[in-house]
């Protein structure tokens, strides 16, 4: 096993902190390079902070076109493309649509079970090593729902469950309401995930940034990467604002802003910026004890502490972070339609949030060495998958550097398998 390479990690969201993490565990030297500011706002902040083995299904599921057309009618719908002529979106549009198909989503079911379930446990390690700092709760997902084709629709997913050695358990409201005594729901019926868990993301990325710096990691803020210094096939630094950083190995760990880094290594990483929304109520009228996944409006529902985390939706609009007010109210009307007690105009003081996840065409990551350049790892890609498969991809980077075998197959994870 090789160990006390120097390795450059490019981003400081979920992801290259973790490889930080586990590279370190494994005795190398580790400098995060952030574009951002010490308090950046990483795509892993505001998010549901859902850790997700009944995500089995990819982003480029059967189906999902279809309801997408049909969205796009509404301006708070779960999902949008803002119209433009970007040859990279089209592209990008085309591969999603060949990848959404039943075979494709089929193969990818026992790899992202196997990501997430790896991360779970690791998540469980983490906890106990630091004495949960980051609220971690084994307590079960709920995907609720209010028409009974969408209860049909959840049993088959369900049944896939149990087919790949995870267990579901299809309910009815009593049922449902026997879990959630404290909350007033107007649902059919649902479908509980045991294996299914939730964190406080904000208070992860702080736990996480903390151990890198205990550990010995060097974080270089406000340093974007403008550029490389290279050798043959081999990357001798990464070139920033602030000087040229030398490294043994890089990671690329940029989120959504990966392909405009790899583009400058001649790399065709194909990748959107996928705009997803939350907004936190400090107070809420309710609190649940799970976390909901509102089937039909796509909204997720966490609980943190005392505060309550409304999420959703799905917009492409390149790398444009301004709010769009009626994503904020489609969440909040939706909310209002699953848990009664609640009313939109209970978010009027609450500040919204909004993130760019890292999407790929066909709803895997890409993690591995490239051909090209034999000493760059991808890390990125995950969606809104980032938390629930951020330790695993850590440890699998970690095990790419020192040589060892990858715990988890990573063929269907290639960064150089669009070309």
């Amino acid at each position: 096993m090789t160990r006390g390479r120097h390795v450059v990690v490019c981003g400081a969201g979920i992801i290259g902190l973790s490889a930080a993490y586990y590279l370190l565990e494994r005795g190398h030297r580790v400098t995060i390079v952030e574009r951002g500011a010490p308090g950046h706002d990483c795509c892993s902040l505001g998010n549901a902070g859902f850790i997700s083995p009944s995500h089995f299904l990819p982003l480029a599921a059967p189906g999902v076109l279809v309801k997408a057309l049909q969205w796009m009618r509404d301006p708070e719908s779960p999902f949008y493309v803002h119209p433009r002529l970007d040859p990279g979106l089209i592209a990008w549009g085309f591969r999603f649509w060949r990848a959404s198909n039943r075979t494709r989503a089929h193969r990818a079911g026992p790899l992202l079970r196997d990501l997430n379930l790896a991360s779970r446990s690791l998540y469980e390690d983490l906890a106990r090593s630091t004495g949960n700092e980051f609220g971690l709760q084994c307590r079960g997902l709920l995907v609720l729902v209010r028409s009974e084709r969408g209860l049909e629709e959840e049993a088959e997913l369900a049944s896939r469950s149990r087919q790949l050695g995870m267990p579901s358990r299809v309910l009815g409201a009593e049922e449902i309401a026997a879990l959630e005594p404290g909350v007033t729901l107007d649902v059919r019926g649902g479908v509980l995930y045991p294996l299914d868990a939730h964190l406080v993301p904000q208070q992860l990325v702080a736990t996480l940034t903390r151990l890198v710096r205990e550990r010995g990691g060097v974080f270089l803020w406000n340093a974007e990467v403008g550029g490389w210094r290279r050798r043959g096939d081999t990357l001798e630094a990464a070139v920033t604002g602030d000087g040229d950083i030398e490294g043994d190995e890089f990671v690329l760990a940029a989120g959504a802003w990966t392909p405009g880094v790899a583009r400058q290594l001649g790399l065709g990483i194909p990748m959107q910026p996928g705009k997803g929304y939350s907004i936190t109520l400090g107070a809420p009228r309710q609190l649940p004890q799970h976390s909901f996944i509102l089937q039909e409006a796509r909204v997720a529902i966490t609980p943190m502490g005392s505060s309550l985390r409304v999420g959703g939706t799905m917009e492409l609009a390149g790398y444009d972070l301004r709010i769009n007010p009626p994503r904020i109210r489609g969440m909040t009307r939706s909310l209002s339609r699953y848990l009664p007690e609640f009313r939109p105009e209970d978010f009027a003081s609450c500040r919204p949030w909004c993130g760019l996840r890292p999407c790929t065409p066909d709803g895997l990551p890409y993690v591995g060495r490239t051909r090209r350049w034999r000493n760059l790892i991808a890390a990125a890609g995950h969606a809104m998958m980032g938390i629930s498969m951020g330790p695993i991809t850590g440890k699998l980077v970690a095990e790419i550097v020192s040589g060892e075998p990858p715990s988890v197959e990573l063929r269907a994870l290639s960064p150089d398998r669009y070309g």
